[in-house]
């Protein structure tokens, strides 16, 4: 007879050369390296040919400096979007891209050339496209380092030739349809830039104004008893831009208003009558009496004498005016704001605003002309003083609208600009612009909700859409005059001969090439001439974002499922395509919109280099991993501003760690596991690895539908929340003994092995789209069906029907009261052991009793009696007919009595089990009985040594 065997090479512990330490920073690069030389990307798409597709059209970042924290969460939920399609079984491509026109490129190349007009505009622009190149490049690398798959080597581009062709030609569409027209109107104005700008390029930063209060005398006229009133009366006005004083052509009252006439010691006022208290604390006047009231719209007509200028303005009726602020009636430029300019439209005001593009004064007193407007506002302040027009000043801390690029304060400034109307039909149809885009709006899902309404009320108020821009990066405006007559050319089949010398050459053709060169030989003027002259605006740069979708998106990819960027886009890209889409396709270029947050520290506040608070994807790539990084993205809640600091990638870390040796313990349980050849069906599993089973079915299912709706931080924490307490804290705890002890071939560890095996394939493919380096990783090690492809992102999400095994209702709400049963077990056994009575979980011996009010659980007690132990991880478990002398009642289930005394028996070698039949087996007298049934079917079919340490 064989010798008996070595009792620790007949126990089946873990094998696995999944590492414990992850080493992401050393790692990941590695498999970066397999995924390019693999074509990862290509296969995914291959191997979903014929699915049905999905489209995330990714939104153009400037490519200028180092992606920050804000760009990082934005590229991997981009890719969260399109990892989650793919492996829900869509055909999900994505084409990355950049917004490579603009100021933010400009300024730039003009910091590297020391300033601006250094070189001639071709030059200029080869330059910038020169710069915009170099950071592409850079930003590739970045991107896919954060594990991002998607078109690198093909992405688009706003200054690729295609793509500016796209533009101009999408520039001669909304021409052609009658949307567009030149204008004088008060537009936002960089002075430092000397440009146009959006609304979209405007931010809002504090600064400090000069508030003035500022008489008008009255004249005369009026309505009503107003009409009648003295001449030695000021209406009062308040400003924070003294400097637009010059330019000042009425002053507009509210027409429903009470306005009151007021004596006081700097003379008899005319102002809103529930603005009388604030003009005394503003003013340190002590004294205010009422000497009449008068109705707003009485003021309509009445003649005001401005306080510096030989001019008499009109009282104008406006509804802008409130009561918030100032006095109630508003001082009105129409050069400098686009409510003044509205109220000069209706009553025929001068649209004045004679300044330079520097913002200097052309016209007006030797007192200001020649100076820039800021530097003029003490001296129009001292100049209101000395004509004794002066009530009071004041500095003013409030929020301004500044530069984005350069974060100067700017203005409202009138001047010649392109112009696409909001409020007008295309020729043959009957709906406005504005009109279109708002029912588009209705039609595509928000996430969050609120986004619906946030873009309805910008497209709602917003005013026409300024267009042209003073700079030479970007696309020209088509645009020819007649070098005889100064007529614009109309014919548009000759303009569009421009769009393809654009598609050969890109939009530098403008600049290399003559008017005559990019017309069709022989194209004339009306009046007869054939010398044109070109525009020398070029277009807004969203404008050239907008027309993405028209560039990018062919065939059935348009409109694209879903856009997703941060909140500033609702009146950037999102705005933009909206209305390029509506205004040449009429419809939405998306379905679905998606909105993150704001990146901010661990204080609240916004990340800067300033505030030295930032953080870099690179560095937390460097120092913690892309996996760890992307596990941030997926563990917060992006829809509103989400913090990040060294602490949150620390609490991350442990997180990950856990997940990972629940994975890792799940790998080395399977080490000698063949799915073909071990995997049991359904029918022949334990019934705890069937409930198991049906618990991971549930777990899919949800988080299936957490994908489909991206809700990922949904995604993250069940996961995390099932692999460290469903699993590792009960199912794979429960299971460490049948896995280790019994016979390797067993039915009942490969029971156990078929669940592990299951779970892990279905949790490693829900976590793929997060943890992407990983999962790849685990999926190496998995035991996969002949099947399966060599890499997880190849791979579906798995199915929760395939998954579930079918086990009855009754029988699975059986083991959720156990496992109750097994928590308050737990803790009994942790202060036995604080009280010394036992060592371990296995020297104890557990009494229980149910009482009545726990309804069947004493007769499920006793029916599962002789599985508890494995269940609580003892040696013994006695359920008691009634609660035992000395059993103590649970807090964690009340109506328990739990009892625990030390275990009978001796200890087993093998299995540190204890028991009374440990010594009755004479080839194996140091262990219990169940290891000597193990040990006989080890010895029977040779599985000794399958799992060796």
């Amino acid at each position: 007879m064989a010798e008996p065997l070595e009792l620790k090479k007949t126990l089946n512990l873990p094998k696995t050369d999944f590492a414990m330490k992850a080493s992401l920073p050393l790692n990941e690069p590695k498999q970066l390296e397999a995924w390019h030389s693999g074509n990862i990307y290509e296969r995914i798409l291959e191997t979903r040919k014929g699915k049905p597709l999905f489209v995330l059209h990714d939104g153009p970042p400037y490519p200028t400096g180092e992606i920050h924290l804000g760009t990082g969460l934005n590229k991997i939920l981009k890719d969260l979007v399109v990892k989650t399609k793919s492996m829900a079984g869509h055909y999900a491509p994505y084409v990355p891209g950049w917004d490579c026109h603009g100021l933010p490129i400009e300024t730039q190349v003009e910091k590297e050339l020391g300033g601006k007009g250094k070189v001639p505009p071709a030059e200029f622009r080869k330059m910038c496209r020169q710069f915009a190149l170099r950071y592409v490049e850079q930003h590739k690398k970045d991107f896919k380092r954060l594990g991002i798959f998607g078109r690198w080597n093909d992405p688009y581009l706003t200054m690729s030739h295609e793509y500016e062709a796209t533009i101009a030609g999408a520039f001669l569409d909304f021409m052609e349809k009658g949307y567009v027209y030149r204008g004088r109107k008060p537009v936002y104005w960089c002075l430092y830039d000397s440009t146009a700008l959006a609304e979209a390029e405007v931010e809002y930063e504090d600064h400090t104004s000069p508030s003035i209060w500022v008489k008008f005398a009255v004249v005369g006229g009026g309505k009503g008893d107003a009409a009648r009133i003295a001449n030695d009366i000021s209406a009062v006005i308040w400003t924070t831009t003294p400097w637009t004083l010059p330019h000042n052509r009425a002053l507009a009252f509210h027409p429903d208003f009470q306005y009151a006439v007021v004596d006081t010691e700097k003379g008899t006022l005319l102002l809103a009558a529930d603005r009388v208290a604030a003009l005394q604390a503003e003013c340190g006047i002590k004294e205010a009496k009422v000497r009449a009231t008068f109705k707003g719209r009485d003021f309509e007509g009445m003649k005001f004498q401005h306080p510096f200028l030989p001019l008499q303005v009109p009282g104008i009726l406006a509804d802008y005016v409130t009561l918030d602020q100032g006095s109630g009636i508003v001082h009105t430029a129409p050069g400098h704001g686009a409510d003044d300019f509205n109220s000069g439209q209706k009553y025929g005001l001068e649209v004045y605003a004679p300044l330079d593009d520097k913002g200097v004064y052309l016209e007006g007193l030797p007192e200001y002309k020649g100076k820039d407007v800021f530097t003029a506002n003490p001296i129009i302040v001292k100049l209101l003083a000395d004509r004794g027009a002066l009530l009071g000043h004041h500095d003013y801390k409030h929020s301004y609208p500044h530069c984005w690029r350069c974060h100067n304060p700017v203005i409202f400034r009138a001047t010649e600009q392109w112009f696409i109307k909001m409020d007008q039909a295309a020729h043959g149809k009957q709906k406005t612009l504005r009109a279109e885009s708002l029912e588009e709006i209705h039609g595509v899902k928000w996430f969050p909700a609120w986004g619906e309404d946030r873009m309805y009320e910008m497209i709602e108020k917003r005013p026409d859409w300024c267009v042209s821009r003073q700079r030479f990066w970007g696309v020209p405006i088509i645009v020819f005059y007649c070098d005889g007559c100064g007529k614009r050319l109309e014919d548009f089949t000759a303009l569009r001969n421009v769009v393809k010398w654009f598609e050969r050459e890109g939009a530098d053709a403008w600049y290399q090439h003559t008017p005559e060169e990019l017309l069709p030989a022989g194209t004339k003027c009306s009046c007869g001439h054939s010398n044109w002259r070109k525009e020398n605006d070029i277009l807004d740069v969203w404008f050239d974002s907008g027309s993405s979708n028209l560039s990018v998106l062919k065939g059935a990819e348009w409109p694209a499922d879903v856009y997703l960027e941060g909140p500033d886009q609702y009146r950037g890209w999102f705005h933009s395509s909206l209305l390029v889409a509506t205004g040449i396709r009429d419809a939405a270029p998306y379905r679905g919109v998606v909105t993150h947050g704001w990146t901010l520290d661990e204080q609240g506040r916004p990340m800067s280099k300033s505030l030295r608070n930032a953080l870099y994807p690179i560095e937390i790539c460097e120092k913690w991993g892309a996996d760890l990084l992307r596990l941030w993205v997926g563990s917060v809640e992006y829809q509103a501003d989400v913090k990040m600091s060294e602490r949150v990638m620390t609490q991350l870390s442990e997180a990950y760690r856990k997940i990972r040796n629940t994975f890792r313990f799940a790998l080395g349980n399977l080490s000698d596991f063949n799915p073909s050849r071990d995997a049991l069906s359904n029918e022949h599993l334990e019934e705890i690895d069937r409930w198991m089973l049906d618990r991971t079915a549930e777990l899919v299912k949800k988080c299936r539908e957490w994908y489909a709706n991206y809700e990922f931080h949904r995604v993250y924490h069940a996961i995390h929340d099932f692999c460290v307490v469903d699993l590792s804290s009960f199912y794979f705890d429960v299971l460490k003994d049948r896995l280790y002890t019994k016979a390797a071939k067993s039915k009942s560890r490969r029971s156990a092995q078929t669940a592990v095996w299951k779970i892990t394939g279905a949790l490693v493919r829900l976590a793929a789209p997060i943890l992407v380096f990983t999962a790849e990783e685990i999926w190496k090690f998995l035991p996969k069906a002949h099947s399966e492809p060599d890499s997880v992102h190849m791979s579906l999400f798995p199915e929760a029907k395939a998954l579930a095994s079918g086990i009855e209702r009754s029988a699975a709400e059986k083991w959720e009261r156990l496992a109750q049963v097994r928590a308050a077990v737990l803790v009994a056994l942790e202060q036995a052991r604080a009280a010394k009575t036992i060592g371990g979980g296995l020297e104890a011996k557990v009494y229980l009793h149910a009482g009545a009010e726990l309804t069947g659980l004493q007769k499920l007690l006793e029916e599962r009696q002789s599985g508890l132990p494995a269940l609580f991880i003892v040696s013994q478990v006695v359920v008691d007919a009634r609660a035992s002398e000395g059993s103590v009642a649970s807090e964690v289930l009340p109506g328990l009595s739990i009892k625990i005394e030390r275990a009978d028996g001796k200890k087993c070698d093998r299995c540190w089990n204890y028991s009374r039949h440990v010594g009755e087996s004479a080839r194996y007298p140091a262990v219990c009985e169940r290891c000597t049934e193990a040990l006989a079917e080890i010895e029977s079919d040779g599985s000794a040594n399958v799992a060796v340490t």
